[in-house]
């Protein structure tokens, strides 16, 4: 009977082994497919493109909007990478981009936490839990945008990194790609639709559905057994929290997986909010390991955005990690938001809806003035 199971357990994981292989061609293939399809688009809609990004406020809700919409940040990151490499937008434009979807993707946390809105001392820690990870990110946005703005802070330090990446000193104007090897492909499925706007609508649907395919066959086979058993270990102190967050994040590649695996263990008073804050600091940095790898094109811009992912979170874990008092900060709103939100239930809807979509939506509409 053991045999049997073991045998059963080993068919799984192969078959989640096969599916993560295939997912992940599949996203190499779809965000080729973006970057071609991208650099086909006719000059009007390649200038709308650069307009509508060249605020960098707009450029932050627009990141924010999509991502909150299609909730993933991994599909928004990996695909402004292609839309960066095709050289329709420059690395300053996309920068803001990166940090609204850093944002957008903390909704689904604080959906999850929605579910537990009929207990009032459950749902009280699992929004407090929820929010956290928005405040986190909101507090290094407010911390990091200003400085992009006035000093391209992250821009630049991003270019002075990808230069030992790509250490050309040739590189100027519009970005020249490297052929990956999907491109023969890639560049036969555009030319044959001759519609660069419906290629880019079909790219970025595969490159979601890849994200998916390759979260769930990941989660299964690695995360959702290791959770469980190590749970306590996990949560031991916050540096060891980190670590796990971060690794589980980058396994299944998107921080909404894992930061929502943390909402119900507050809930039902597993773990504090306290606690689980490292946790979700570390899911921040393991999901950049998607923009890493959409930026296999070598290409200076490519790889300074993956880079400007990955400064904007580890600035951000720098900054509240090391210090307990800094740290508290979050914690302390997310618990007196949570306090708020039970005594009012439509506290809860009335922030989704507000910072999620209706401001980016007003935001990016009156913009058109």
């Amino acid at each position: 009977m053991e045999s049997l199971e073991l045998e059963k357990n080993k068919v799984k994981k192969t078959k989640s082994y096969l599916l993560m292989l295939v997912a992940l061609m599949l996203f190499i293939f779809s965000i080729d497919l973006l970057t071609v399809a991208m650099s086909h688009l006719n000059n009007e809609v390649a200038e709308n493109i650069l307009l509508a990004t060249r605020n960098p406020f707009i450029s932050l809700f627009i990141g924010l909007l999509m991502t909150a919409l299609i909730q993933s940040s991994s599909t928004v990151t990996a695909s402004v990478v292609a839309v960066v490499a095709s050289g329709n937008m420059t690395l300053e434009q996309a920068v803001p981009m990166v940090m609204g979807a850093n944002i957008g993707t903390t909704l689904t946390s604080t959906l999850v936490s929605l579910s537990y809105i009929m207990n009032k001392k459950e749902f009280k820690r699992a929004f407090s839990a929820g929010m956290l990870h928005d405040i986190f990110n909101i507090f290094t946005v407010l911390i990091l945008l200003p400085l992009e703005i006035y000093f391209g802070f992250l821009s630049k330090m991003s270019i002075a990194i990808a230069h030992f990446f790509m250490p050309d000193d040739t590189y100027s104007g519009p970005i020249v790609y490297n052929k990956v090897f999907t491109r023969p492909i890639t560049e036969w499925i555009s030319t044959s639709l001759d519609m660069p706007i419906v290629t880019m609508v079909l790219s970025i649907f595969l490159v979601f559905a890849a994200i998916k395919i390759l979260s769930t066959s990941v989660y299964k086979a690695f995360v959702i057994n290791s959770f469980k058993d190590i749970n306590k270990l996990i949560f031991k102190n916050p540096y060891m929290a980190f670590i796990y967050g971060t690794f589980f994040t980058a396994a299944v590649q998107s921080s909404t997986v894992t930061t929502s695996l943390v909402v119900p263990l507050v809930a039902k008073k597993k773990v504090s909010v306290k606690k689980a804050f490292p946790f979700i600091i570390g899911a921040n940095i393991g999901t950049t390991i998607t923009a890493a790898i959409a930026a296999i094109y070598k290409t200076e811009a490519a790889i300074a955005l993956a880079i400007v992912h990955i400064l904007f979170n580890f600035i951000g874990a720098l900054l509240f990690l090391p210090f307990p008092t800094m740290r508290n900060i979050p914690v302390f709103l997310a618990l007196y938001m949570g306090k708020k939100s039970v005594k009012s239930r439509f506290l809860g809807f009335a922030y989704i809806l507000l910072t999620f979509f209706i401001i980016p939506f007003f935001l990016i509409y009156f913009s058109n003035d």
